[in-house]
């Protein structure tokens, strides 16, 4: 029952992390690119990131309690 709860723990963990990731290429892209409202670029980030926390934490959660 540890391992299975460590699994889901480090999936949200790895979610939030690789999420945090798109989000800061997302803003640094546009950033970059340049003629982007501030309101749409931190609003943008914060979009990216939740949905691909919510894409990402169905995926990992089962590859990583698989290997715990």
């Amino acid at each position: 029952m540890a391992g299975r709860e460590g699994g889901i723990r480090r999936a949200g963990l790895l979610g939030v992390l690789v999420a945090l990731a798109a989000a800061l290429a997302f803003f640094g892209i546009t950033a970059v690119l340049g003629g982007y409202p501030p309101v749409a670029r931190y609003g943008g980030a914060a979009w990216v990131f939740l949905l691909t926390w919510i894409i990402t934490m169905p995926v990992l959660a089962p590859l990583l309690k698989a290997r715990s």
